[in-house]
């Protein structure tokens, strides 16, 4: 007969119980906090230097509470990040550790835990510095392993450097550092399509996708991480360059002509909503005098930035403010007038963008700031159109409210109906397919509507901008419609107006402006719809399908790759002629010829054994293998 402590403990559930001494998560579950402090310690101690296949675990657990706690001061109080830093070093120096087991996931842990933990603490970000964090991360940005760790190594150097106390630190290496960020910003969408994306499915680094997708697999959704992490990558490339400009430190490196032609198109704010983008990065440099030096002899980066503040681009603002610093500088406002006049002119109307009020006025009065001495002083700008532009402006913003200020009420009304009357006709030769002389009663109708009359602006502005699209003037529907758009209540808020600047862009090539004009349109709409489901209009869909193909950022890496395998193709092509001209056989001619000779073996062993000495004349033939 069984006992009762037999009994008992047959119906008990099997307890595995921890046999390592030292275990971590044994660590976390310690009850008493003093001890489990001294656990953990001896744990960050002993990690560098195990053997232990369960280091990736630890690593993981430790990083996943670094993303979601990253303030918390427990694990920097307890030698964190001196743990992180030997493991990455050991990971760079001692490769045959690194790939056995899962220990290639480890350097990526541990910098990812490193940069989330300085992220927002300064006193975090000095533990860090004291522990050695920046040399081993300098190794990683100098891509000792891949372009994975690279991305975690920016950012937490990106992170260091953002803190007044840690910076200096950065700054050590600061010329390597920022020709290392500038190149990876430059090319990091061409290594990740060549390391990655542009790879087959069984070809790509295995750590990579688990890394991407957290093991869930699947090449979509490693293609658009892929993606996202790339757009990381240079985001945060251009986090820590702004970093250093903002303390006008290596300016000279960073103002190189090249380099600006190619960041002021880089984006930023997608996967990063921290990040300054291109745009961003430009600012920073227009706010110091050698930076406005530099920008201010470039076009494509004027241009780049003109383009910008006439869009629905999330750093509209950023570019406005661009350009009124180069204006505002009287050494650097003649070299950029004669084009940014052309672009602000539009935006004089402009109320509130981002929180900043008043904007339109700003623009206004840094045009206008010497306007007296091109009326009445004999100065001259080089580019005409920015000399009409500004006589505009004056005439909008300071001749026109005086006419309209001694106006009687009666005159008033007259101008009212005669607008009315106009917009009407205009209409009607719209429709009726005069489009030329819709567009000049449309202009007279805004001659002559009211400044406060802004709705009906709006409308007239929107109506001959559709007509310029079909008289196929896309420059000047950009600019009605970005007029109409800061006439509107809400700025960038009048759908059809949207619209029809996308279209306009479209048309001049410029997909990132379309692309976000068309996806503000349909915000738009599905905000002014109050049904529960509104459909995307079939036109917008196929826009943004059109605009997302051609500002997909591996576009540059994916046309180079078949650049370079279209000329191997030629290549070959000229080699395989030139053998041919030589007298060498072709691959068909060499399975012929191998053939052949098999035979003709076989009939001289027949002769020989037959004893028939019979001379023949055999013409020899060189194969490839020969």
């Amino acid at each position: 007969m069984e006992s009762q402590h037999q009994k008992h403990t047959a119906r008990k559930p099997l307890e595995i119980t921890c046999t390592n001494p030292s275990c971590f998560f044994c660590s976390m579950n310690e009850q008493a906090p003093s001890i489990r402090r001294a656990k953990i310690v001896q744990c960050f101690k002993e990690l560098p230097l195990r053997e232990d296949q369960e280091n990736v675990l630890v690593l993981s657990g430790l990083f996943n509470i670094a993303i979601n706690q990253p303030d918390d001061p427990e694990f920097p109080s307890l030698g964190v990040f001196e743990c992180m830093t030997k493991l990455i070093q050991r990971g760079i120096s001692d490769k045959e550790w690194l790939l056995r087991d899962q220990n290639i996931y480890i350097p990526y842990y541990a910098a990812h835990i490193i940069g989330s933990y300085t992220m927002n603490k300064a006193h975090f970000a000095e533990k860090a510095v004291r522990s050695g964090v920046v040399l081993p991360l300098m190794e990683l940005l100098r891509g000792k392993i891949s372009w994975v760790e690279q991305r975690v190594a920016v950012r937490a150097l990106g992170h260091l450097a953002s803190h007044e106390k840690t910076f200096e630190a950065v700054a050590l290496h600061e010329v390597e550092i920022i020709g290392l960020t500038m190149k990876i910003a430059c090319e990091c969408f061409e290594v990740v399509y060549e390391k990655f994306v542009g790879l087959k499915e069984k070809k790509r680094v295995k750590y990579h996708c688990d890394l991407l997708t957290r093991g869930l697999g699947g090449l979509e959704l490693e293609n658009r991480k892929a993606e996202e992490w790339a757009s990381q990558l240079q985001c945060w490339s251009l986090y820590l360059l702004n970093c250093f400009a903002c303390k006008e430190r290596c300016l000279n490196l960073i103002c190189s002509e090249d380099f600006l032609k190619i960041v002021c198109d880089m984006w930023g704010g997608l996967a990063n909503h921290t990040s300054p983008a291109g745009i961003g990065l430009i600012r920073t440099l227009c706010n110091t005098k050698a930076g406005r030096e530099h920008v201010a002899k470039l076009k494509r980066v004027i241009e780049s930035l003109c383009n910008v503040s006439r869009s629905s681009d999330d750093w509209q603002y950023v570019a406005i403010d661009s350009l009124l610093l180069l204006l505002k500088d009287q050494d650097t406002r003649y070299e950029v007038i004669d084009t940014a006049a052309l672009f602000l002119v539009d935006l004089v109307e402009l109320k509130t963008l981002r929180g900043r009020k008043r904007l339109g006025e700003a623009i206004t009065q840094t045009l206008l700031q010497d306007y007296h001495k091109i009326k009445y002083g004999g100065l001259r700008l080089k580019n005409k159109k920015a000399e009409r532009a500004l006589e505009e402006i004056w005439d909008m913003k300071v001749e026109k409210i005086k006419r309209e200020k001694l106006m009687s009420e009666q005159e008033m009304k007259e101008r009212e109906l005669s607008v009315y009357v106009l917009k009407q006709e205009a209409n009607t030769k719209f429709w009726s397919g005069n489009i030329e002389k819709a567009v000049k009663k449309y202009t007279k109708a805004l001659d002559l509507c009211p400044l406060k009359m802004r709705k009906e602006r709006i409308v007239l502005y929107s109506n001959r901008a559709q007509c310029y699209l079909m008289l196929k003037k896309p420059e000047a529907a950009i600019s009605d419609t970005t007029r109409a758009l800061c006439l509107s209540g809400t700025v960038n808020s009048h759908s059809k107006s949207l619209w029809r600047r996308s279209q306009a862009y479209d048309m001049k090539g410029l997909a990132k402006e379309s692309l976000m004009d068309s996806s503000t349109f349909i915000s738009s709409r599905m905000k002014s719809k109050r049904k529960k489901r509104v459909k995307i209009p079939y036109y917008a869909a196929v826009m943004i399908n059109k605009q997302m193909n051609a500002t997909w950022p591996f576009n540059h890496a994916r046309s180079k790759r078949c650049k370079r395998h279209k000329e191997q193709v030629e290549k070959s092509k000229v080699a395989m002629d030139n053998k041919s001209v030589r007298g060498m056989p072709t691959i068909m001619e060499e399975k012929w010829t191998e053939k052949t000779w098999k035979r003709r073996k076989l009939e001289r062993a027949r002769r020989r054994k037959k004893e028939f000495h019979v001379t023949v004349g055999l013409t020899h033939i060189s194969t490839g293998n020969e």
